[in-house]
């Protein structure tokens, strides 16, 4: 993800206002004060050491912040975990890979499954492979993004592709591997999923035009998505208790999104903007000791803790924000209603036809 992680799809105007004005609410109103020092965080997350190997799976993990979150994962298990990326750019996933302690759990190399997340075609093909070789999933962390200007792009199976990236493609991970982080689950071992996007940065959506069909524009995808992602963990949590689903919001964050963007505009405005938001903007690397402090201390199941009971109005289903903490119903759009209508619309969206 990049800079404008926050808000994915905006104009160039709305981008620059509102990079500037999110990451200054989050100076102030997500009081560093009340969360722990990095140093701190990185002590926490130093001492992750759990007692069977963890398998993590990175969605959008070959750049940006799920790369560096599988590079924080690596180093902190020191090749006793099982990392898996997912991603179209394999030249830069084995690079990656190739830094890392390499696993030492016999039969379980860390790996890279490759991946075009904009077709569910695509998706259900890696999730099968994913399924028939990986017996167990404990982490499944999801951060893949699309930044460009074009207005409604359609894929040939009918969803716009900022949508199939920021919400469509994560929810049909998260769907079919189920089983494996179940699995993970019954054998009692943390499982959790992860889907990095804007929590708490969202806005209304519109029941009657569920994906943006009638009335797209980049400021509603924006803000819509992220309140997909909302009563997705949601949707989730109710139908598998076991489980924990989390939507985080990373802050701003350098990256080479912007820079790699499909829109000349924005590739050309790239390093301005980074320039204006580096005050306020943290690198990949922080933002991931951030965001594995978030999922391994804030977001607890409830078998971790009884009173770890979730964020939102549905136990087990967690927002966080920059610093991994919890960051409650801030801007929450969601109804039971809205996640009932969702569900159903998603399920339709990424059925993949017969050819």
């Amino acid at each position: 993800m990049d800079v404008v992680h926050l808000m994915p799809s905006f104009s160039l105007t709305h981008f620059v206002l509102v990079s500037i004005l999110a990451a200054s609410i989050a100076l102030f109103r997500r009081s560093s004060s009340q969360m722990p020092s990095l140093s701190v965080v990185r002590a926490a997350n130093a001492a992750f050491s759990p007692s069977y190997p963890p398998t993590a799976i990175f969605v959008g993990g070959t750049s940006g912040i799920g790369q560096a979150m599988a590079e924080t994962f690596g180093n902190y298990t020191q090749g006793n975990g099982r990392i898996i990326i997912v991603g179209r750019n394999r030249a830069s996933a084995e690079s990656i890979l190739s830094k890392l302690p390499p696993s030492k759990i016999p039969g379980a190399p860390h790996e890279f499954v490759q991946c075009d997340l904009t077709l569910m075609r695509n998706v259900e093909k890696a999730t099968k492979d994913l399924l028939a070789r990986v017996p167990k999933v404990n982490y499944l962390v999801m951060s893949p993004g699309i930044m460009t200007m074009s207005g409604r792009d359609e894929t040939e199976e009918g969803i716009d592709k900022k949508f199939a990236v920021h919400y469509y493609a994560r929810w049909k991970f998260t769907r079919d591997l189920i089983p494996a982080l179940e699995r993970a689950k019954d054998e009692g071992e943390d499982a959790k999923v992860l889907s990095v996007l804007a929590a708490g940065i969202t806005g209304p959506i519109d029941l009657n035009d569920l994906g943006l069909k009638k009335g797209f524009t980049l400021t509603q995808a924006g803000l819509q998505a992220p309140t997909y992602n909302d009563l997705m963990i949601e949707s989730f949590a109710a139908l598998y208790p076991k489980l924990t689903f989390i939507h985080s919001a990373p802050g701003i964050v350098r990256t080479t999104l912007m820079a790699t963007s499909p829109s000349p505009l924005l590739r050309a405005t790239s390093s301005l903007l980074l320039g204006l938001t580096y005050p306020f903007s943290r690198s990949p690397a922080v933002c991931a000791e951030w965001m594995w402090y978030g999922v391994w201390n804030t977001a607890k199941s409830r078998s971790e803790s009884p009173d770890a009971k979730g964020s939102t109005s549905i136990p087990g289903a967690w927002r966080i924000g920059e610093k991994g903490q919890d960051v409650g119903l801030t801007r929450y759009f969601g109804s039971e209603e809205a996640r009932k209508k969702l569900w159903e619309h998603t399920e339709e969206a990424v059925r993949v036809k017969e050819a």
